[in-house]
């Protein structure tokens, strides 16, 4: 028996006696070979390995049709309304409902941490998430720009029931921590899908060499979307006969293989302005769309570009005027390679991560290992750090 079959076999037995065991047997796509671009990733391979940067889940799984949650993101320390940060939203494709994005285009600027959690208990996670940023030291009575966006995953939660609070809001705010991060069927990516399989929270992070600034970007991503799921250019989701337009002129079998949303996180300690930023952006758009995504109607394609060096950090108030560094535009081109790469990778890790989940609206199925396996093999798109030059 291979080494790739012993796995296999160890994974389907953990599959029947213990999901949480299942999950974490699930690797990360670079774990099975899945190796995305040129730049070295960081510790962690995670959004958190830009510094300061902190990201918390709160699962929640209630009777039979909730199967959900919330992700929280901090970008950085401290009092986040009184020095906000650089930031910028760019829209690839506006269908959904992110609260706070208006905001964020008018001053280049976010004051508060990001949610992400399910399209229908945004306003409930945007009202906590006030409660908790005026109980943090040096908030007065100011008005706020909570940020919340969301994905749809109506599939097999009952988003109607509004499951996510306060308390959630506030459980996952204080799990925020730095190191490693939980990925897959876990707090926003709960009940969310990917090409019509589980998807879920998928994270990467590419460091440039000192030669290029050495500056880390990382991505953090809530998949709900469809298309045609292309793994390093392997037809994926051909393979296992599960993608839109069948012979068709409409998508035959389910229909969120087309339609569907994704909200995508980008973090960099590089010194940039909101302009550049919204620059990366669309490079993350461009990470989507190697993985086999059109952007269908449907689509709500959002990213939420930051950066988080503390010289492009001002002050909110300032009777003078205030001095930023930042990367001119002709040094851009290296952290725009590094954030498609992190972008691509952090989709197949949700697509990797994520486990079967059922409830009483329906299941949405775990891509099945071994058949992903063979399909990468046949294609001969694993370990290409071994085997084509960088």
């Amino acid at each position: 028996m291979s080494l790739r079959q012993s796995f296999i076999v160890l994974l389907g037995s953990l599959l029947i006696c213990n999901p949480v065991s299942a999950e974490e047997a699930r690797p990360r796509a670079r774990e099975a070979g899945v190796v995305v671009g040129i730049f070295d990733t960081g510790a962690n391979n995670a959004i958190t390995d830009v510094e300061g940067v902190l990201v918390g889940h709160e699962t929640v799984i209630r009777g039979d049709d909730i199967r959900t949650g919330v992700t929280a993101i901090i970008p950085a320390p401290g009092n986040l309304y009184t020095h906000p940060i650089p930031a910028w939203v760019h829209v690839g494709n506006g269908y959904g409902k992110l609260i706070g994005e208006t905001q964020i285009r008018e001053f280049g600027e976010i004051e508060t941490p990001i949610l992400l959690t399910c399209t229908l208990c945004v306003w409930s996670a945007a009202n906590g998430l006030k409660e908790w940023m005026y109980e943090q030291p040096g908030m007065g009575e100011h008005t706020l720009n909570p940020v919340v966006g969301e994905t749809n995953d109506s599939r097999v939660n009952n988003m109607w029931a509004d499951p996510v609070q306060r308390d959630e809001v506030y459980a996952a705010l204080a799990n925020a921590r730095s190191g490693p991060v939980a990925e897959g069927s876990v707090g926003a990516g709960t009940g969310t899908q990917a090409f019509g399989w589980k998807g879920g929270i998928g994270t990467s992070s590419r460091v440039l060499p000192d030669s290029l600034g050495g500056y880390t970007v990382g991505v953090l991503v809530q998949t709900n979307f469809g298309g045609y799921m292309t793994i390093n250019g392997a037809p994926v989701g051909r393979e296992l006969g599960s993608f839109p337009y069948q012979g068709s002129a409409r998508p035959s079998g389910d229909e969120d293989r087309e339609d569907g949303s994704i909200m995508l996180v980008v973090a960099t300690d590089a010194p940039l302005n909101p302009r550049n930023l919204d620059r990366l952006g669309l490079r993350a758009i461009m990470g989507l769309a190697r993985t086999g995504s059109y952007a269908s109607n449907g689509s709500g394609d959002y990213v939420i570009a930051f950066s988080t060096d503390p010289d492009v950090r001002k002050p909110r108030e300032s009777d003078t005027p205030v001095a930023t560094e930042q990367l001119v535009n002709a040094a851009m081109s290296p952290l725009f390679a590094a954030t498609a790469e992190a972008t691509e990778e952090a989709i197949y890790n949700a697509i990797f991560k994520a486990t079967t989940v059922t409830s009483s609206r329906g299941t949405l199925e775990a891509v099945p290992m071994d058949r992903l396996m063979e399909i990468l093999e046949e294609h001969r798109v694993l370990n290409w750090d071994e085997s084509v030059p960088r």
